[in-house]
């Protein structure tokens, strides 16, 4: 969310900078409801000095045994307009409030212009792509000939969109995560943590899912939201309060299933698991001060990349246009990692620098010292999304058997198996 203040400070900035993403000025229609509400507040007060100087002189009137009829009808006209003004100026602040709240964060200078992914920038490439000496197969081809990978059975149960794995397949998925989760942990430096997968109301709108994406989300028929990324949990640990500068930064990381319902999806990646409702991720969430989140964002990437580059999968790191980048980002890093079943690079993680937009949504905020409480700066990475991993490890290491071997790096999460056989 934004800073008022900073509107009212340098509105031709501001509409500069949302002009970046291609929305037209809204400074003016901002600051004139700005006006009223600070218009009605000011009323409120000279009314408030108002009746209490009335009040004085209906007591001092009484006490001279005066007449006090016209003063008591001024005091009735005083706190019909304070009544009056008591409910404008709580629906002005919904209104300015659900104004700013729908207003996406203002982007980093380095964020390249640009409506769509097709005008992302490429910043760097690593790994080299395999060759193979047969025909390439979709991971969902070589899971279904395993038998391990079960789309008719998940349709059975919930409808499109889901997959069981079985097997060997199901253990490759949680050996996965569970490498993933060691190196954060250990190498990283996050903290690993349980969170809820329920959530309410304010703690969507902490993170930007709500309002604006509330049809992207599955909601419970008692009004809680199921998240659709740990991010959600994980960064409104911190809202609402008051954090020490000595405890930052603070790395968190979880384990979740994520929970989309990819609207507007419609006809996109309908076979196989690259779009599901339902799906692991390994989260990071980093809280920092202001001044260290640039760097963070840096080191939030490479752990990602750390990920891919243990596993051997071929990646290129992408800084993503002004059109691309998410509603709460200032700046965002795609990985994408490559899958030769489709000849193409998938995305697997996003990394994204939310500055003092999520914060300010959260009131969360750090103190150094004795001094005024500041905003914190909040970021979020996935570390990797699981069932990405899972497909581009099935397409990488297909053999022409219709096996898959099984990288070295997962080799100890899955009781020292080499391969996986039908």
């Amino acid at each position: 969310m934004h800073d008022i203040r900073a509107i009212r400070e340098d509105a031709a900035g501001f509409d500069q900078g949302l002009a970046r993403r291609g929305i037209e000025a809204v400074s003016r229609e901002v600051l004139e409801l700005d006006d009223q509400r600070r218009a009605a507040l000011a009323g409120q007060q000279e009314l408030q000095a108002a009746r209490n100087g009335l009040a004085k002189k209906i007591g001092e009137a009484k006490r001279a045994k005066a007449d006090t009829g016209a003063l008591e009808a001024e005091g009735a006209r005083i706190r019909a307009e304070l009544e009056a003004l008591d409910r404008e100026g709580p629906r002005l602040d919904a209104l300015l409030k659900d104004m700013l709240c729908r207003m996406p964060n203002l982007l980093d200078d380095a964020v390249p212009p640009g409506r769509d992914e097709a005008e992302n920038l490429v910043v760097k490439e690593w790994g080299v792509k395999r060759e193979f000496g047969f025909a390439v197969k979709q991971h969902f081809e070589i899971g279904e000939a395993l038998g391990l990978m079960d789309f008719a059975g998940a349709a059975k149960l919930a409808g499109a969109r889901f997959t069981v794995l079985k097997g060997a397949l199901a253990r490759l998925e949680r050996a996965l995560a569970q490498f993933m989760l060691d190196v954060h942990t250990s190498e990283h430096g996050y903290s690993e943590t349980a969170v809820p997968l329920l959530v309410n109301d304010a703690t969507m709108f902490g993170t930007g899912q709500l309002p604006k994406f509330a049809d992207d989300l599955f909601r419970t028929t008692d009004g809680r939201w199921l998240i659709p990324t740990a991010e959600v949990s994980l960064t409104n640990l911190v809202a609402g309060e008051i954090v020490p500068a000595s405890a930052l930064p603070m790395r968190m990381t979880a384990l979740t299933p994520c929970f989309r319902s990819e609207a507007g999806s419609a006809g996109r990646d309908v076979r196989g698991m690259l779009r599901q409702h339902q799906f692991y991720k390994v989260e990071m969430v980093s809280i920092t001060a202001p001044a260290d989140s640039e760097a963070e964002h840096e080191r939030m990437t490479r752990a990602a990349e750390t990920i891919l580059e243990r596993l051997e999968l071929p990646y290129r790191r992408v800084l993503l246009c002004a059109g691309d980048t998410g509603f709460s980002a200032a700046k965002t890093f795609d990985l994408e990692v490559w899958v030769p079943g489709q000849d193409t690079y998938r995305e697997i993680s996003s990394c994204s620098n939310t500055r003092a937009f999520q914060a300010r949504r959260m009131n969360a905020r750090f103190r150094a010292g004795e001094g005024k409480p500041e905003f914190v700066h909040t970021l979020n990475g996935s570390g990797v999304a699981v069932g990405r991993a899972l497909i581009a490890v099935l397409e990488t290491y297909q053999n022409e058997d219709g096996g898959v071997t099984v990288p070295a790096a997962l080799r100890p999460y899955m009781g020292g198996l080499e391969r996986i056989n039908g």
